[in-house]
């Protein structure tokens, strides 16, 4: 989906970002987007052991 994002394509998103949420929010929004794609994982794998458990029997 995102194999075509280039180096300047990047820095213009970055950039942007940083207008709309100044330099005190982003680190912020990244540290609370790192927690979700955690949990997201965790509840993944949980969804994954309950199907192998339960295609065991």
């Amino acid at each position: 989906m995102f194999e075509n994002i280039g180096g300047t394509e990047l820095l213009v998103v970055l950039l942007v970002l940083f207008i709309f949420f100044g330099p005190k929010r982003l680190p912020e929004m990244g540290k609370n987007l790192g927690k979700a794609v955690g949990e997201f994982k965790k509840a993944l794998r949980g969804i994954q052991d309950d199907f192998k458990n339960s295609t065991k029997m």
